[in-house]
């Protein structure tokens, strides 16, 4: 189920749940077994495990529906929940299913796995705590086995966060910071807040190693996240698309509570329908009350309010330059060869030499309008490591065109500078701005030859009114930039701090996020508002024709 709230108003895309076919009664027999099972924490009588109806739904959607042999037609299961809603009970509870319940396979591997070594043991640990609160024997610290119920013994390894089960199954966790983990052929895999996942090497392992084996599960649960080029955007996204019925694949189960970016996050009759758990008590209603109220008085709180209760998908930065959905209006294609005879200026942040280093040309579009298109550089050497560090896919952006690696470990500015030649050749350039703090010397070798170059300062008083500018031109939807990646991965970094007196800068939302081409694209969108050309007029020979030279 994908739910999608406009303000007050819900919209159901493609509801699963209503008539729920369960032919083998596979459905009903995970509920029965669910239910079977202790909680600690459980308000029920006895300590039952609460299964609530929003819960049993899934369950019942999940393992109800067969094909025609009598296997399970789902296989992969995202569902996006806000804290709170229990995801990590869930989760847990399934892993029993497939371990000691009915779905269990001798001898099956079964992994619960999260970004971290913290985060993957909770669900590890939520169930062994449900299995003991089954137990009619505590489970005592430092013993090699564990007493499950009379004749059958689950031995416990802690230092591996490992449980093996009598029949040969057993439960592990894994966490994404950990090395290599190939080789795993897990039959039922709980990926847990996938949004934290830094890298995707644990991703690629499990899920290569799902289709080893037939009526493998894999049950994605998370909070929404921040920015687009990381994994969990694209399962999210892609869930979202079956969803809607974009793509057709009867074997992703999509559950997607959250919310439109433009509902009010104040309003309580949207936290109920983006929380199912709230009409039975949790997350506590007082509890995000309060959070309300505090973050209404202070923005980053709002914005983290937003995403982990609301499960409103950001932008990576706290206090963002422009909304995403804005600067996306402007993502429609266009033809560079229709701009060559047109004036053009371009924008040049070389940062540090073995950082990104961008240049980005303006052209005017109408009345305060704007189109811009990048090139972006970085070192060749390490880009695989550079792309698996850092989470964001250099190596794909270079095979796709939109990176151009350079030899060596850091950028060679010679290939900069002979890419701006040859833009000046193609285009009409009037003029090259640059921060001269890293570009002295190109500035000094590109004046040689004649090219109009321009020291664009990074101060207050230069970025100020450039970023005025180019955020009134987004927000006009007067900005046309073509959809590239990384420089909407640039603008989605932007942090922005103010000087007190209006003006902005901008800044890093976080240390590994790059903004080069976002500066680049202010000094060069800047240059083109003003519409000022340092060239001398005898500088071209098509602006002199027809002058009398005496």
């Amino acid at each position: 189920m994908a739910l999608i709230l406009k303000k007050k108003k819900v919209k159901l895309i493609a509801n699963p749940f209503a008539d729920i076919p369960d032919p083998l009664g596979y459905g009903q027999r995970a509920v029965d077994f669910l239910r079977s099972l202790k909680h600690p924490k459980s308000r029920h009588p006895d300590r039952d495990f609460q299964l609530d109806p929003w819960q049993e739904r899934i369950v019942r959607q999940i393992y109800g529906p067969c094909d025609e042999h009598g296997g399970r037609i789902i296989r992969n299961v995202v569902i996006m929940l806000p804290r709170g809603n229990r995801k990590t009970s869930l989760g847990a509870a399934l892993s029993l299913l497939h371990t000691m319940g009915p779905e269990a396979v001798p001898g099956g591997e079964v992994l619960t796995a999260a970004a971290d070594r913290k985060q993957a043991k909770l669900a590890f640990t939520e169930a062994q705590s449900i299995i003991q609160a089954g137990s009619e024997e505590l489970w005592r610290k430092g013993q090699a086995s564990r007493r499950f119920e009379e004749g059958r013994t689950i031995k416990l390894q802690e230092y591996k966060n490992r449980m093996t089960f009598p029949n040969g199954s057993f439960l592990e966790s894994l966490s994404n910071d950990a090395g290599t983990q190939h080789g795993r052929t897990p039959v039922f895999a709980l990926i847990d807040e996938i949004h934290a996942w830094k890298k995707r090497d644990l991703w690629d392992v499990i899920r290569t190693g799902l289709v080893k084996v037939p009526n493998s599960l894999s049950i994605v649960i998370t909070t929404a996240g921040r920015g687009q080029e990381n994994i969990a955007f694209e399962v999210i996204d892609y869930a979202r698309k079956v969803a809607a019925g974009k793509v057709h694949d009867p074997a992703t189960l999509p559950i997607l509570f959250e919310t439109s970016p433009d509902a009010d996050w104040q309003d309580e009759e949207v936290w109920k329908a983006c929380n199912p758990g709230l009409i039975h008590g949790y997350p506590d209603l007082n509890g995000l009350r309060q959070l309300a109220r505090e973050a209404a008085e202070r923005p980053a709180d709002r914005e983290a309010f937003r995403q982990l209760h609301l499960n409103i998908w950001l932008g990576h930065s706290s206090d963002p330059f422009v909304d995403m959905p804005i600067y996306d209006k402007g993502a429609g294609a266009f033809d560079l060869e229709e701009l060559e005879h047109e004036p053009c200026w371009l924008g040049v942040d070389l940062s540090s030499t073995s950082d990104l280093t961008a240049i980005v040309a303006a052209w005017r579009d109408g009345e305060d309008g704007f189109i811009v298109h990048p090139w972006f550089f970085c070192p060749e050497e390490n880009l695989d490591k550079r792309t698996q560090q850092s989470g964001y896919p250099y190596t794909q952006w270079a095979d796709d065109g939109f990176l151009t690696p350079t030899l060596g470990n850091v950028v060679d500015i010679r290939v900069v500078e002979n890419v701006i030649r040859e833009l000046c050749e193609r285009f009409e350039v009037r003029e090259i701005a640059f921060d001269p703090h890293y570009a002295r010397i190109t500035m000094a070798n590109l004046s040689e030859d004649g090219l109009p170059c321009v020291e664009f300062r990074q101060g207050w008083y230069t970025m100020g009114p450039a970023i005025q500018t180019l955020e009134k031109a987004i927000l006009s939807r007067k900005f046309r930039h073509g959809g590239h990646p990384i420089l909407r991965w640039n603008f989605d970094n932007i942090a922005i701090v103010d000087d007190g007196k209006g003006n902005k800068s901008f800044h890093k939302g976080k240390a590994r996020d790059k903004i080069d081409g976002a500066v680049a694209t202010a000094m060069a969108v800047a240059r083109a508002s003003l519409g000022e050309d340092t060239r001398s007029i005898y500088d071209s020979d098509e602006r002199a024709e027809g002058l009398l030279i005496f």
